[in-house]
């Protein structure tokens, strides 16, 4: 297949297109230092080549606080990225389908995080708008297929993990920043701090385990969307206790800064519908998820290990 993927230079985007060319796919990764689809030149430039599938993993978001603080950019931004790519699969690659990300933080903490509830309810306040950019591109996916009659999927992951984060000075998500805090409090001596009291709790899939179900989704489901997790969830103790086990750090040592942001105090998706959809999938072990991200972090950061 020839396959262009969004946001391919990302933590997602070079996992699954390692995964693809492996595979023995033409991929086409589009990153934002090479390509900003705010605009639509870029796009413009493929509409001469035909792809049997579009990957749209960009958008314009960061970890941590980062929503709290540019929530009129991040409105502007996404709204035109995602704009552009949908108008130009719709005039250029109908035949393709177009595989989309959505976010966990698009279903309002006090509905099920099943996917009826996708649009229903208010976000958390904090990641609101990037939240309801990623439930417009659901309802511009569905508008073309009615119209249109155009395939697709949209993917609703949750939190990714796993070798290949980026480490260019952007906030990092949660599971990260526990590894990065903590392999520095070992070799430094001074006791990791941590946000929030540790009781909010997180789901976590391991970044290969989502591109593997992702792919195998895209051959068989069309116009649907689909939550993919591993269908638990654990408290940030327990996930710095794990961490602590793997590099030899008592947890005894850690500190809770109450203080600090922490998002939503849970959140795991319902994973019922895929496991109906997929009978068989790979799942990675937390503990050997863990490791192999501690081992990745430890080769790229030595200076903290």
């Amino acid at each position: 297949m020839n396959v262009l993927v969004t946001g391919g230079t990302g933590f997602l985007g070079t996992t699954l297109t390692r995964h693809l060319r492996s595979g023995g796919h033409t991929v086409t990764a589009l990153g934002s230092r090479d390509a900003d689809l705010t605009r639509p030149e870029p796009l413009a430039a493929f509409s001469g080549e035909r792809f049997d599938v579009i990957y749209h993993l960009a958008a314009w978001t960061q970890a941590g606080d980062f929503c709290l603080t540019h929530p009129g950019e991040q409105w502007i931004a996404n709204q035109q990225i995602n704009t552009n790519v949908l108008a130009w699969w719709q005039r250029h690659q109908p035949h393709a389908k177009l595989v989309a990300m959505g976010t966990s933080c698009s279903y309002s903490p006090d509905l099920p995080l099943v996917e009826s509830e996708y649009l229903n309810g208010t976000p958390i306040e904090s990641l609101y708008t990037y939240a309801m950019t990623k439930r417009m591109l659901l309802v511009g996916l569905r508008a073309l297929a009615v119209q249109f009659g155009l395939r697709y999927l949209y993917l609703v992951p949750s939190t990714l993990y796993g070798p290949g984060y980026h480490t260019d000075g952007r906030q990092m998500h949660f599971i990260f920043d526990l590894i990065r805090k903590l392999l520095v409090a070992k070799a430094s001596g001074p006791e990791a701090v941590l946000w929030g009291d540790g009781h909010q709790k997180r789901e976590l899939i391991y970044v290969d385990d989502f591109v593997d179900t992702a792919v195998q989704l895209t051959s068989s489901v069309d116009n649907d969307l689909v939550n993919i997790g591993s269908g638990e969830e654990h408290t940030i103790r327990e996930f710095a206790h794990a961490i602590c086990e793997l590099i030899d750090y008592d947890p005894a040592r850690i500190q809770y800064d109450t203080s600090k942001y922490v998002g939503a105090r849970s959140k795991v998706l319902d994973v019922s519908h895929l496991a109906r959809l997929l009978t068989h999938r790979k799942v990675t072990s937390l503990q050997e998820g863990l490791r192999m991200t501690i081992d990745w972090f430890r080769r790229v950061k030595p200076q903290v290990a």
